[in-house]
Protein backbone atom coordinates (compact mmCIF):
# COMPACT_ATOMS: atom_id res chain seq x y z
CA UNK A 1 0.00 0.00 0.00
CA UNK A 2 2.71 2.53 1.05
CA UNK A 3 4.42 1.24 -2.25
CA UNK A 4 1.36 1.85 -4.44
CA UNK A 5 1.05 5.90 -2.63
CA UNK A 6 4.42 6.69 -3.54
CA UNK A 7 3.89 5.62 -6.50
CA UNK A 8 0.91 7.87 -6.89
CA UNK A 9 2.72 11.16 -5.45
CA UNK A 10 5.61 10.22 -7.60
CA UNK A 11 3.29 10.58 -10.62
CA UNK A 12 1.41 13.36 -9.57
CA UNK A 13 5.06 15.61 -8.97
CA UNK A 14 5.63 14.47 -12.68
CA UNK A 15 2.59 15.76 -14.05
CA UNK A 16 2.49 18.61 -12.10
CA UNK A 17 6.53 19.31 -13.41
CA UNK A 18 5.51 18.37 -17.06
CA UNK A 19 2.60 21.13 -16.87
CA UNK A 20 4.79 23.76 -14.88
CA UNK A 21 7.42 23.29 -17.79
CA UNK A 22 4.73 23.44 -20.57
CA UNK A 23 2.75 26.29 -19.13
CA UNK A 24 6.96 28.10 -18.86
CA UNK A 25 6.97 27.09 -22.80
CA UNK A 26 3.80 28.90 -23.21
CA UNK A 27 4.84 32.18 -21.74
CA UNK A 28 8.05 32.51 -23.41
CA UNK A 29 7.06 32.87 -27.06
CA UNK A 30 8.22 36.17 -28.50
CA UNK A 31 6.04 39.11 -28.02
CA UNK A 32 8.40 41.72 -27.89
CA UNK A 33 9.99 43.86 -25.61
CA UNK A 34 8.22 44.13 -22.32
CA UNK A 35 10.85 47.20 -21.27
CA UNK A 36 9.48 49.47 -23.98
CA UNK A 37 6.19 49.51 -22.33
CA UNK A 38 4.95 51.61 -19.10
CA UNK A 39 3.30 50.40 -16.54
CA UNK A 40 2.22 53.37 -14.90
CA UNK A 41 2.51 52.36 -11.69
CA UNK A 42 4.18 55.08 -10.05
CA UNK A 43 3.73 57.24 -7.07
CA UNK A 44 3.52 61.13 -6.96
CA UNK A 45 0.22 61.07 -8.72
CA UNK A 46 -0.85 64.87 -7.21
CA UNK A 47 -4.43 65.32 -6.14
CA UNK A 48 -5.84 64.63 -9.84
CA UNK A 49 -5.25 60.76 -11.42
CA UNK A 50 -6.86 59.69 -15.18
CA UNK A 51 -6.74 56.07 -14.08
CA UNK A 52 -7.30 53.78 -17.14
CA UNK A 53 -8.76 50.44 -17.01
CA UNK A 54 -8.16 47.33 -19.69
CA UNK A 55 -8.73 43.99 -19.47
CA UNK A 56 -4.78 43.87 -20.69
CA UNK A 57 -2.71 41.38 -22.70
CA UNK A 58 0.40 39.45 -22.01
CA UNK A 59 1.56 40.28 -25.67
CA UNK A 60 3.96 42.69 -25.01
CA UNK A 61 4.05 44.97 -28.24
CA UNK A 62 0.99 44.73 -28.61
CA UNK A 63 0.22 46.00 -24.72
CA UNK A 64 2.13 49.27 -26.32
CA UNK A 65 0.93 50.16 -29.47
CA UNK A 66 -2.71 49.78 -28.13
CA UNK A 67 -3.34 50.18 -24.48
CA UNK A 68 -0.43 52.00 -24.13
CA UNK A 69 -1.04 54.31 -26.89
CA UNK A 70 -4.99 54.87 -25.59
CA UNK A 71 -3.05 55.80 -22.35
CA UNK A 72 -0.46 58.12 -24.06
CA UNK A 73 -2.95 60.07 -25.86
CA UNK A 74 -5.21 60.62 -23.08
CA UNK A 75 -2.10 61.40 -21.04
CA UNK A 76 -1.01 64.38 -23.88
CA UNK A 77 -5.11 65.42 -24.78
CA UNK A 78 -5.32 65.79 -20.06
CA UNK A 79 -1.85 67.16 -19.31
CA UNK A 80 -4.07 68.18 -15.70
CA UNK A 81 -4.19 64.56 -14.94
CA UNK A 82 -1.76 61.69 -14.04
CA UNK A 83 -2.40 59.06 -15.98
CA UNK A 84 -2.10 55.68 -14.37
CA UNK A 85 -2.93 51.90 -15.44
CA UNK A 86 -4.85 49.07 -14.07
CA UNK A 87 -5.96 45.59 -15.92
CA UNK A 88 -8.65 43.46 -14.42
CA UNK A 89 -7.21 40.29 -16.11
CA UNK A 90 -5.18 38.60 -13.11
CA UNK A 91 -3.82 36.07 -15.04
CA UNK A 92 -2.17 38.56 -17.53
CA UNK A 93 -0.92 40.64 -14.78
CA UNK A 94 0.57 37.40 -12.94
CA UNK A 95 1.87 36.14 -16.23
CA UNK A 96 3.75 39.36 -17.32
CA UNK A 97 5.53 39.53 -13.46
CA UNK A 98 6.46 35.81 -14.23
CA UNK A 99 8.03 36.20 -17.75
CA UNK A 100 8.76 39.97 -17.65
CA UNK A 101 9.71 40.53 -14.33
CA UNK A 102 7.53 43.77 -15.17
CA UNK A 103 4.73 44.55 -12.41
CA UNK A 104 1.19 45.83 -13.54
CA UNK A 105 -1.46 47.50 -10.95
CA UNK A 106 -4.67 45.25 -10.66
CA UNK A 107 -7.67 48.08 -9.96
CA UNK A 108 -7.63 47.45 -6.52
CA UNK A 109 -3.96 47.72 -6.03
CA UNK A 110 -4.40 50.53 -8.72
CA UNK A 111 -7.10 52.41 -6.12
CA UNK A 112 -5.32 51.84 -3.25
CA UNK A 113 -2.23 53.45 -4.99
CA UNK A 114 -4.47 56.52 -5.54
CA UNK A 115 -5.56 56.84 -1.73
CA UNK A 116 -1.87 55.95 -0.79
CA UNK A 117 -0.86 58.85 -2.85
CA UNK A 118 -3.34 61.62 -1.52
CA UNK A 119 -5.59 61.68 -5.01
CA UNK A 120 -8.76 63.71 -4.28
CA UNK A 121 -10.31 63.71 -7.77
CA UNK A 122 -10.20 60.26 -9.47
CA UNK A 123 -11.61 59.70 -13.19
CA UNK A 124 -11.60 55.99 -14.42
CA UNK A 125 -11.50 55.54 -18.10
CA UNK A 126 -12.06 51.82 -19.20
CA UNK A 127 -10.38 50.47 -22.55
CA UNK A 128 -13.43 47.89 -22.86
CA UNK A 129 -15.58 47.81 -26.41
CA UNK A 130 -19.03 47.68 -24.81
CA UNK A 131 -20.94 48.05 -21.18
CA UNK A 132 -20.18 44.46 -20.88
CA UNK A 133 -19.55 41.97 -18.17
CA UNK A 134 -16.02 43.31 -17.92
CA UNK A 135 -17.28 46.74 -17.28
CA UNK A 136 -20.10 46.15 -15.34
CA UNK A 137 -17.19 44.38 -12.65
CA UNK A 138 -15.42 47.58 -12.68
CA UNK A 139 -18.66 49.38 -11.98
CA UNK A 140 -18.88 47.66 -8.84
CA UNK A 141 -14.99 47.26 -7.35
CA UNK A 142 -15.19 51.36 -7.85
CA UNK A 143 -18.47 51.57 -5.73
CA UNK A 144 -16.43 49.90 -2.61
CA UNK A 145 -14.09 53.06 -2.90
CA UNK A 146 -16.77 55.40 -3.96
CA UNK A 147 -16.08 57.25 -0.51
CA UNK A 148 -11.96 57.14 -0.42
CA UNK A 149 -11.81 60.35 -2.49
CA UNK A 150 -12.65 63.67 -2.11
CA UNK A 151 -13.95 64.28 -4.98
CA UNK A 152 -15.60 60.75 -5.68
CA UNK A 153 -15.06 58.92 -8.65
CA UNK A 154 -16.17 59.69 -12.50
CA UNK A 155 -16.31 56.86 -14.98
CA UNK A 156 -15.78 57.71 -18.88
CA UNK A 157 -17.69 55.14 -20.98
CA UNK A 158 -16.25 51.87 -23.78
CA UNK A 159 -15.96 52.59 -26.74
CA UNK A 160 -18.76 51.67 -28.38
CA UNK A 161 -21.72 53.68 -26.13
CA UNK A 162 -23.30 56.09 -28.63
CA UNK A 163 -24.83 56.15 -32.05
CA UNK A 164 -21.75 58.48 -32.90
CA UNK A 165 -19.45 55.84 -31.80
CA UNK A 166 -20.41 53.17 -33.62
CA UNK A 167 -20.90 55.62 -36.85
CA UNK A 168 -16.89 56.67 -36.34
CA UNK A 169 -15.56 53.04 -35.88
CA UNK A 170 -17.24 51.77 -38.55
CA UNK A 171 -16.02 54.69 -40.53
CA UNK A 172 -12.71 53.51 -39.29
CA UNK A 173 -13.27 49.69 -40.12
CA UNK A 174 -14.31 50.22 -43.50
CA UNK A 175 -10.99 52.26 -43.93
CA UNK A 176 -8.82 50.11 -42.21
CA UNK A 177 -9.19 47.00 -44.76
CA UNK A 178 -10.30 49.35 -47.56
CA UNK A 179 -6.96 48.15 -49.22
CA UNK A 180 -8.33 44.86 -49.65
CA UNK A 181 -11.69 46.03 -50.88
CA UNK A 182 -11.16 44.37 -55.24
CA UNK A 183 -14.71 42.88 -54.85
CA UNK A 184 -13.39 39.49 -54.62
CA UNK A 185 -12.68 39.49 -51.04
CA UNK A 186 -14.77 39.44 -47.55
CA UNK A 187 -13.36 41.43 -45.16
CA UNK A 188 -14.29 39.93 -42.12
CA UNK A 189 -14.18 41.43 -38.20
CA UNK A 190 -13.31 38.85 -35.26
CA UNK A 191 -14.61 39.97 -31.96
CA UNK A 192 -14.76 38.58 -28.82
CA UNK A 193 -18.35 38.21 -27.72
CA UNK A 194 -20.32 37.76 -24.87
CA UNK A 195 -23.06 36.01 -23.00
CA UNK A 196 -24.21 39.75 -21.96
CA UNK A 197 -27.01 41.37 -23.30
CA UNK A 198 -24.40 43.74 -24.60
CA UNK A 199 -23.90 40.93 -27.22
CA UNK A 200 -25.82 42.65 -29.56
CA UNK A 201 -23.09 45.38 -30.45
CA UNK A 202 -21.90 43.23 -32.94
CA UNK A 203 -25.37 42.57 -35.11
CA UNK A 204 -25.55 46.42 -34.36
CA UNK A 205 -22.21 47.09 -36.00
CA UNK A 206 -22.70 44.71 -38.92
CA UNK A 207 -26.31 46.65 -39.84
CA UNK A 208 -24.39 50.05 -39.30
CA UNK A 209 -21.41 48.90 -42.18
CA UNK A 210 -24.18 47.41 -44.36
CA UNK A 211 -25.84 51.11 -43.65
CA UNK A 212 -22.71 52.59 -45.17
CA UNK A 213 -22.39 50.19 -48.26
CA UNK A 214 -19.98 48.33 -46.99
CA UNK A 215 -21.74 44.99 -48.07
CA UNK A 216 -18.47 42.99 -48.28
CA UNK A 217 -17.61 43.33 -44.56
CA UNK A 218 -18.87 41.22 -41.85
CA UNK A 219 -18.46 40.63 -37.81
CA UNK A 220 -18.07 37.54 -36.04
CA UNK A 221 -17.39 36.43 -32.59
CA UNK A 222 -14.94 33.88 -31.18
CA UNK A 223 -17.30 33.68 -27.97
CA UNK A 224 -20.81 34.36 -28.71
CA UNK A 225 -23.31 35.00 -32.34
CA UNK A 226 -22.03 35.73 -35.10
CA UNK A 227 -20.41 32.58 -34.67
CA UNK A 228 -17.66 31.56 -37.29
CA UNK A 229 -19.93 29.58 -39.05
CA UNK A 230 -22.77 32.46 -39.34
CA UNK A 231 -20.02 34.75 -41.34
CA UNK A 232 -18.86 31.51 -43.60
CA UNK A 233 -22.47 30.98 -44.60
CA UNK A 234 -23.02 34.30 -44.92
CA UNK A 235 -19.99 34.56 -47.31
CA UNK A 236 -20.85 31.94 -49.31
CA UNK A 237 -21.95 31.94 -53.12
CA UNK A 238 -20.92 35.71 -52.81
CA UNK A 239 -18.41 34.75 -55.38
CA UNK A 240 -15.58 35.69 -52.99
CA UNK A 241 -11.98 34.19 -53.33
CA UNK A 242 -10.17 35.45 -50.59
CA UNK A 243 -10.86 36.26 -47.13
CA UNK A 244 -9.13 39.00 -44.75
CA UNK A 245 -9.54 38.65 -41.26
CA UNK A 246 -8.77 41.04 -38.81
CA UNK A 247 -9.52 41.40 -35.02
CA UNK A 248 -12.27 44.17 -33.89
CA UNK A 249 -10.19 43.60 -30.09
CA UNK A 250 -8.79 47.07 -28.76
CA UNK A 251 -5.60 44.41 -28.67
CA UNK A 252 -3.61 42.34 -30.70
CA UNK A 253 -3.24 39.15 -27.99
CA UNK A 254 -4.28 35.68 -27.68
CA UNK A 255 -7.60 35.62 -29.85
CA UNK A 256 -6.22 37.71 -32.90
CA UNK A 257 -2.85 35.55 -32.79
CA UNK A 258 -4.48 31.99 -32.17
CA UNK A 259 -8.05 32.16 -32.23
CA UNK A 260 -8.10 33.81 -35.54
CA UNK A 261 -4.33 33.91 -37.19
CA UNK A 262 -3.41 30.25 -35.96
CA UNK A 263 -2.15 27.07 -37.51
CA UNK A 264 -4.68 25.14 -35.13
CA UNK A 265 -7.75 23.28 -37.52
CA UNK A 266 -10.15 25.55 -35.98
CA UNK A 267 -8.36 28.66 -35.81
CA UNK A 268 -10.72 30.81 -38.11
CA UNK A 269 -7.49 30.97 -40.72
CA UNK A 270 -8.04 27.46 -40.80
CA UNK A 271 -11.55 27.50 -40.96
CA UNK A 272 -11.56 29.71 -44.09
CA UNK A 273 -8.80 28.03 -45.95
CA UNK A 274 -10.67 24.91 -45.69
CA UNK A 275 -14.04 26.43 -47.58
CA UNK A 276 -11.17 26.93 -50.27
CA UNK A 277 -10.37 30.51 -49.74
CA UNK A 278 -7.21 32.34 -49.87
CA UNK A 279 -6.90 33.64 -46.37
CA UNK A 280 -4.96 36.66 -45.37
CA UNK A 281 -4.59 37.96 -41.56
CA UNK A 282 -4.04 41.46 -40.29
CA UNK A 283 -2.41 41.33 -37.17
CA UNK A 284 -3.38 45.12 -35.62
CA UNK A 285 -5.74 46.10 -32.37
CA UNK A 286 -7.89 48.68 -32.74
CA UNK A 287 -6.17 50.25 -29.93
CA UNK A 288 -3.32 51.19 -32.17
CA UNK A 289 -5.48 52.99 -34.18
CA UNK A 290 -5.22 57.27 -33.50
CA UNK A 291 -8.94 57.20 -34.71
CA UNK A 292 -9.94 55.17 -32.63
CA UNK A 293 -7.63 56.20 -29.62
CA UNK A 294 -9.14 59.66 -30.39
CA UNK A 295 -12.89 58.52 -29.27
CA UNK A 296 -11.10 57.26 -25.97
CA UNK A 297 -10.29 60.78 -25.36
CA UNK A 298 -13.02 62.13 -25.74
CA UNK A 299 -14.86 59.91 -23.47
CA UNK A 300 -12.43 61.23 -20.96
CA UNK A 301 -12.66 64.19 -21.51
CA UNK A 302 -16.28 64.23 -21.24
CA UNK A 303 -15.79 62.44 -17.47
CA UNK A 304 -13.03 64.76 -16.35
CA UNK A 305 -16.00 67.99 -17.47
CA UNK A 306 -18.71 65.86 -15.33
CA UNK A 307 -16.40 65.52 -12.49
CA UNK A 308 -15.10 69.34 -12.69
CA UNK A 309 -18.74 70.17 -12.24
CA UNK A 310 -19.23 68.27 -9.64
Amino acid sequence: MKKLLAILVALVLALSCFAAIAEEDEENYETGDATLDNALNQDDIGEKELLVVSFGTSFNDSRRLTIGGIESAIAEAIPEYSVRRGFTAQIIIDHVERRDGIHIDNVTEALERAVANGVKTLVVQPTHLMHGFEYDDVIAELAEYADAFEGGITVGEPLLTSDEDFDRVADVMIDLLKEYDDGETALVYMGHGTEHEYNKIYAQMQEVLSGKGAENYYVGTVEAEPSVDDVLEAIQDKGYTRVVLRDMMVVCGDHANNDMAGDEEDSWKSIFTAAGYDVECVLEGLGQVPEIQQIYVEHAQAAVAEAEAE
